[in-house]
C-alpha cells in the first residue's frame, strides 16, 4: 500500500479524513524528518511506514480528545509529536511546542517554516521552567505529553500550564493501571482530577495505546512545578 493510503486509512479509521493538503504536510514532514534523522537522532524509528503508523496515526489517537480551537502546549515534544500532527488536522488550534534540546527546537522551526504553518510556537525550555513563567502557567485549554515519565511525574510538568477548565492527555502504553493509582495523590495536590482511561489500538498494528485523559479542576499550588530535576528524583505518588 503507498505511503499516502496507509495515512489516509489509518486517520479515517481514527476519525479523520484528510485533505489532499493534510496529506502533502505529512508527507513534506515525513521527508524533513528523514532528512534530518542523518545527522541528528531525532526518532529511532526510520521506517516510513513505521513513522506514519508509530508518529503521526498514533499522534492523532490524542486528537479525538482535543478541541478543535483553542490553546495547546506539547511538553517535551521531541520531534513534533504529537503536536504538529494535531495542529496539521486542526489549523485553528494555536500550538506551543516545547522542549529542551536545542537541535529538536532547530528542527521544529523548519518544519513550521516549510509546512506554513500558522499560530504555531516553538520554545527551548525545560517544563519545569515553563510551569513558572506568566502567560504560559496556567495558559492553556489543553496540554499533551507523549513522555515515558510516569504519570506522576508527567502531571507535575504538566498540570501547571492546563487552565482551570482545562485537560491534560497523556499517552501511554498498555497497562497503566498501577501508575494512574500511584499518581493519584500527585493529581489531586496539582488540581487534576482523572475523567476516564481510555484503550485504543495503532490502526494497522496490533500496539495498544492507553490514553490518561485529566481534568483540570482548580488552581495548581504555587510551589509546584518544583525546580528541575525534584519532579524526577521525588515523584508526588503516594502523597
Amino acid at each position: 500500500m503507498m505511503l499516502e493510503e496507509v495515512l489516509r486509512t489509518g486517520a479515517r479509521e481514527i476519525g479523520f479524513d484528510l485533505t489532499a493538503q493534510q496529506v502533502f504536510a505529512f508527507m513534506r514532514f515525513l521527508d524533513l524528518l528523514q532528512e534530518w534523522n542523518k545527522k541528528f537522532n531525532l526518532t529511532a524509528i526510520t521506517d516510513e511506514q513505521e513513522i506514519v503508523a508509530k508518529h503521526f496515526l498514533d499522534s492523532l489517537l490524542l486528537a479525538c480528545y482535543i478541541p478543535a480551537s483553542g490553546s495547546l502546549v506539547d511538553v517535551g515534544t521531541g520531534a513534533g509529536f504529537p503536536g504538529l500532527p494535531i495542529k496539521i488536522v486542526y489549523p485553528e488550534l494555536g500550538v506551543t511546542l516545547v522542549d529542551s534540546l536545542a537541535k529538536r527546537v532547530s528542527f521544529l522551526e523548519v518544519v513550521v517554516s516549510e509546512l506554513g504553518l500558522e499560530g504555531v510556537e516553538v520554545l527551548h525550555s525545560r517544563a519545569e521552567d515553563m510551569g513558572k513563567r506568566v502567560g504560559m502557567r496556567e495558559g492553556f485549554d489543553s496540554v499533551v505529553a507523549r513522555a515515558v515519565s510516569r504519570l506522576s511525574v508527567l502531571s507535575e510538568y504538566c498540570l501547571p500550564l492546563a487552565k482551570v477548565g482545562g485537560r491534560f492527555i497523556a499517552a501511554k502504553g498498555p497497562g497503566v493501571d498501577q501508575e494512574v493509582h500511584e499518581a493519584a495523590g500527585a493529581l489531586r495536590i496539582l488540581g487534576g482530577q482523572l475523567v476516564k482511561i481510555v484503550e485504543t489500538r495503532l490502526p494497522g498494528k496490533p500496539d495498544i495505546r492507553t490514553i490518561v485523559i485529566v481534568d483540570k479542576i482548580c488552581s495548581t499550588p504555587a510551589q509546584y512545578p518544583r525546580k528541575a530535576g525534584l519532579p524526577e528524583k521525588k515523584p508526588l505518588e503516594g502523597t
